[in-house]
């Protein structure tokens, strides 16, 4: 008995000790993101623009990612791409399936946009990250650089309770994907300037210390097969 009494205040004291170590901040997705318990709210004409735009954009990240992992084998762009940019893709798509918006991808193919400046940005990311490795990479941090300056200034535009709370996430997981490939970008010896958010939010996001972000990190992490 006494045995039992012991096993037992030890699973407590186990059970205590794991949880207290939780974070207080929320996890990043592993699925697109449930907004169907939030209330259906107005849309102004900017932010109906705002979520086509960002459905697009997160497609871009998806296509060139992928094309630029057929080119060069290194693991992060299938990683980020098949595990993340999918997920975010999808969850926009909920915010348009939801307000009975037209989907602005017709075709799901890679490469394939309807927004002419998402064509060309296609075009023009992917012919630079053709011309090396290191090329390639910092592609991709010019993407994330970019997704995270729209979803910041779509952010002051919106009030909705839904489409801030997909923005947030999707801006969590562009500050990770960020900071895998300035990791990555090291192992070459090289790095990266923003082009787009300011230098002082980009080492923001470089220094960040959240300890679920950097275990989420790891899965993004990765060179040559």
């Amino acid at each position: 008995m006494r045995r039992k009494v012991l096993s037992f205040i030890f699973i407590f004291f186990l059970f205590l000790s794991l949880f207290s170590n939780i974070p207080t901040f929320t996890p990043l997705l592993n699925k697109p993101l449930d907004i169907s318990t939030l209330p259906y709210e107005t849309l102004s004409s900017t932010e109906i623009n705002s979520i086509m735009m960002m459905r697009e954009e997160e497609k871009l990240a998806r296509d060139v990612y992928l094309t630029l992992y057929d080119a060069w084998n290194i693991q992060i762009f299938y990683n980020i791409a098949t595990r993340a940019e999918q997920i975010h893709m999808d969850s926009v798509k909920n915010l348009i399936d939801k307000y009975k918006l037209d989907d602005p991808v017709k075709d799901d193919t890679i490469g394939i946009f309807t927004d002419e400046r998402m064509q060309k940005l296609y075009y023009d990311l992917v012919t630079l990250g053709m011309k090396s490795e290191i090329d390639a990479l910092k592609v991709g941090a010019t993407i994330e650089d970019l997704d995270i300056y729209d979803l910041d200034n779509s952010l002051k535009e919106t009030d909705n309770q839904d489409i801030k709370l997909v923005y947030e996430n999707l801006i969590k997981g562009s500050e990770n994907h960020m900071r895998a490939f300035i990791n990555t970008l090291k192992q070459y010896e090289a790095s990266y300037e923003p082009q787009f958010i300011t230098m002082e939010e980009f080492q923001r996001i470089l220094n960040s210390t959240n300890t679920m972000q950097q275990n989420n990190s790891q899965q993004y992490k990765g060179g040559k097969k």
